[in-house]
């Protein structure tokens, strides 16, 4: 599955992602879906490093109508940290709630709606001052699965563990998460999960595809690890450039299906 990124945010780290209008982060989820999005992620906070807090009534005023306009269209989750905002989306039609802090599992089970849960390792201002891990898997996962026990606990449907890349993590990091994928699979398995990962446009894969520091250089290597996520069984893949995704998805399983995959 793909999920389409709408920041209704002036400071997302993508520039080209921002929509400062409503009918302007509308157009772009709408013109996601068409080019075959699964799900369109509407946040009107912007989580990259270093990123300020939004409060509640700013964060509403930029996502709340665009929620309810693009959940006409399709299925519409809600990326946000707070409660009531969670809340006020979902009542406007979202129906999935994208949760980076790991706090919402009781308000997504309470709202029946599907829950992501994601690992982060501090805040937003201070997760890449100096994150560190004795074993990044071995402790990203035992989050993980205290998330999906809590998760289970509220009553959550269908449920979506998230690693948190460049969420407090270091390139080596990254690049151990990516590397052991299968057991984040293995583990979400065993809470009936499945596991969502972004990687789009990260800075760290600037290491990976040689190139500068703009982040519109790095659209391969986002497709490159996004295919290297959906072979390794992530089932949801979030994403800026979702008609890409969308063909290399259909590339890789016309290629499977060649070689009797």
């Amino acid at each position: 599955m793909i999920m389409g990124i709408v920041n209704a945010t002036p400071d997302s780290f993508f520039p080209d992602s921002r929509t400062f209008e409503r009918d302007d982060a509308v157009q772009r989820g709408r013109a996601f879906f068409a080019a075959g999005a699964d799900v369109v992620d509407v946040g009107g906070e912007s989580t990259r490093p270093g990123a300020l807090d939004v409060d509640a009534d700013e964060e509403l005023r930029r996502v709340l109508e665009v929620t309810r306009l693009l959940a006409r269209d399709g299925v519409v989750s809600i990326d946000t940290q707070k409660e009531r905002v969670a809340r006020e989306a979902v009542a406007a039609g979202a129906r999935v709630v994208n949760d980076v802090s790991g706090t919402l599992a009781e308000v997504a089970g309470s709202l029946g709606v599907d829950y992501v849960a994601m690992h982060r390792q501090g805040t937003a201002r201070t997760m890449q001052a100096d994150p560190h891990y004795d074993d990044v898997v071995v402790e990203v996962g035992a989050t993980l699965e205290v998330l999906a026990r809590r998760a289970r606990r509220a009553g959550v449907g269908a449920l979506w563990l998230d690693p948190g890349i460049g969420f407090g993590k270091s390139v080596a990091h990254n690049v151990t998460l990516l590397a052991n994928l299968d057991y984040f699979v293995a583990l979400a398995a065993r809470y009936d999960a499945q596991v969502l990962v972004g990687t789009s446009r990260k800075r760290f894969l600037e290491v990976l595809g040689g190139r500068d520091d703009a982040v519109e250089s790095r659209l391969e290597a986002s497709l490159a690890t996004a295919a290297w996520a959906m072979l390794d069984g992530v089932r949801m893949v979030r994403v800026h450039d979702v008609a890409a995704t969308v063909a290399l998805r259909e590339l890789i399983a016309r290629s499977l299906d060649s070689v009797g995959a």
